[in-house]
């Protein structure tokens, strides 16, 4: 069963095609990286999957919906959850409110000036299931602004993960990192996907990421989908092999 299917969406900006005629099917439970150079038209991919850009032409199916029109937030209510490249956290609050404030967002308290003693412990108990779940729990009183990158990376996975997706859109998960930091949030996503099994589409410039976390690896090629197999059908590719890997294959 495909919990997302992109049928042949293409994006223009004017002249521009930014992303074009790519189709794309993610099984539930399945790990999906994507990757390219810049400018091969990633982000604006992951754009149109999370609803921030309309497709210029195509359909997108989500759990057997048509998404195609529907706005960002209504994704997300509908189980599509993403994380950025540059990390979208609140320095000023701590790990536990952060994760807070996602959890009744997805709980739908977030418009309501109060909310009772047991709505207040469900919330509380989501929460710190959820910071356990991305090891955070020991942290769950550190101002996020104070962690560590990779922490912060983590502490932002946690929000999404907060809002219960039957989807996970990670964008660049280990940008900016040591290889300490990249092991660790390597494991986190691991964790998620064989453990907990999310379903989840990664964007990765690390190719040691890619192929260490990947059921199957989609490459990008301005704008067009140049491939699609295994990390080893990839990594055996020569046209991809020369454009993109180099000696990292």
């Amino acid at each position: 069963m495909n919990v997302l299917e992109i049928n042949g969406v293409t994006k223009r900006f004017g002249n521009l095609v930014a992303v074009r005629d790519v189709s794309l099917n993610v099984a539930k439970g399945e790990l999906c990286a994507i990757i390219g150079p810049n400018g091969a038209g990633k982000t604006t991919f992951f754009n149109l999957i999370s609803g921030f850009f309309p497709p210029t032409s195509g359909t997108i199916i989500f759990d057997g919906n048509d998404i195609t029109r529907l706005a960002t937030h209504e994704r997300v209510t509908r189980g599509m959850a993403r994380t950025f490249q540059i990390t979208e956290i609140f320095p000023e609050l701590t790990v536990f409110e952060n994760v807070r404030i996602a959890v009744e967002v997805a709980d739908g308290y977030r418009l309501r000036p109060w909310i009772n003693r047991t709505e207040a412990a469900r919330v509380h108990k989501h929460v710190e299931t959820t910071l356990k779940l991305v090891a955070l729990d020991i942290k769950a009183d550190r101002l996020v602004g104070e962690l560590a990158h990779g922490d912060q990376r983590a502490a932002e996975i946690a929000m999404a993960l907060a809002l219960r997706p039957h989807l996970l859109l990670l964008d660049e998960p280990t940008a900016g990192m040591g290889d300490q930091e990249t092991y660790q949030i390597t494991q986190l996503i691991r964790r998620l996907h064989r453990d907990s099994q999310y379903s989840i589409v990664l964007i990765e410039h690390d190719m040691r990421v890619v192929f260490h976390l990947a059921d199957r690896v989609c490459v990008l090629d301005q704008g067009r989908m140049l491939a699609q197999g295994t990390p080893q059908q990839i990594a055996a590719n020569e046209a991809v092999q020369a454009a993109y890997l180099g000696s990292a294959a």
